[in-house]
């Protein structure tokens, strides 16, 4: 097996010494577009230099615009855990964090989180309470309400707009299928699912007409989730706006196929109930299939590209395919449910 290629500056980050701040037991978590450094009290997030079509961080003006969109929009829902924008700069022949030399990468600093209260860690040991889901749902419901909705975000929510999103996931994973994380059977039953729904361009309309299209989440999940008082919804989407606009049931549909997929139905159940009594959007029932079965597709379509990344070792890409296998084998549940 080959070894993982690591950028240098990458290698740099992974020592103590290269800290303004006490660092023990640096820890590198990779994801398909970002390099995650946990330092000490701290934890630093690069952009990988990539270009998906859906997301282009390939140039480091582009990857600065980002990092100030990321700190942006985080802090809706995050307030004092995104720090600042920060700068890895050339000093000598090496490397300094926000140093005075050439800026040669642009990263988010953030405060750490307690680790042993991350939802998916809380999750694996059977600990996620309904007291913990209502915790999230009253950030959720305030949050949503005061999110942006203006004309240009709900055109979003049309039927033509949304099948841009889903129809693109199929056309992103078309190579993959048949080569042992998707079925051709599976690929035709959830492309024909999602292609009959989308044709309803009336219940898309519907949606705007109530103004649910909103400048939401785009990435809630129980990874972006951190179950402290109050709890933290980390990570939203920053990169392209189109996963971002979109109706309220799309994101709140993530976290219900996420507890699905973590074998909390129960849970899954409770918290879009208790959401819909709580927000009084009680036509969101009628978007939540199909939106979660467009949710755990992108699940699985992350976990492929992440195991087609150069930089990712042989443990991490065979623990990725096995994820997507998942994911495909539940948003084939949903599309013939």
């Amino acid at each position: 097996m080959s070894e993982a290629v690591l950028p240098e500056y990458i290698q740099f980050l992974q020592q103590q010494e290269s800290y303004p701040h006490p660092a023990d037991n640096i820890t590198l978590v990779q994801t398909h577009i970002s390099f995650v450094l946990l330092a000490g009290d701290s934890v630093y997030k690069w952009k990988k230099p990539v270009d998906f079509g859906f997301l282009n961080f390939s140039s480091l003006e582009k990857r600065k615009y980002y990092c100030e969109q990321e700190l942006e929009l985080n802090r809706r829902l995050c307030p004092d855990l995104y720090e600042e924008v920060v700068t890895l700069n050339v000093e000598g022949d090496s490397y300094c964090l926000n140093g005075s030399g050439e800026v040669v990468e642009y990263g988010i600093k953030m405060s750490r989180m307690p680790e042993e209260m991350m939802m998916g860690r809380m999750m694996a040991a059977g600990k996620v309470t309904r007291a913990h889901i209502d915790s999230i749902i009253e950030q959720l419901v305030p949050f949503y309400e005061s999110a942006a909705g203006d004309a240009a975000i709900q055109d979003f929510g049309l039927a033509k707009s949304v099948a841009v999103n889903v129809l693109e996931n199929f056309e992103q994973t078309q190579g993959f299928v048949g080569q042992g994380a998707i079925t051709e059977d599976q690929f035709e039953a959830i492309s024909a699912y999602s292609k009959e729904f989308l044709s309803h361009e009336e219940r898309f309309q519907a949606r705007i007409d109530a103004g649910k299209i909103r400048d939401c989440h785009g990435d809630m999940h129980s990874a972006n989730i951190c179950l402290t008082d109050p709890v933290s919804i980390f990570d939203c989407i920053e990169f392209n706006e189109r996963f971002r606009y979109t109706d309220v049931a799309a994101d709140v549909a993530f976290l219900a196929m996420d507890l699905d997929f973590h074998g909390e139905e129960e849970l899954s159940n409770y918290f879009i109930e208790q959401f819909v009594a709580k927000s009084g959007d009680t036509e969101l029932m009628g978007m939540l299939n199909f939106y979660k079965c467009y949710r755990t597709y992108v699940r699985a379509k992350i976990a492929l590209f992440t195991a087609s990344d150069p930089a990712v070792d042989a443990e991490t890409k065979e623990a990725c395919i096995e994820q997507a296998k998942k994911h495909f084998l539940l948003a084939e549940k949903y599309a013939t449910a």
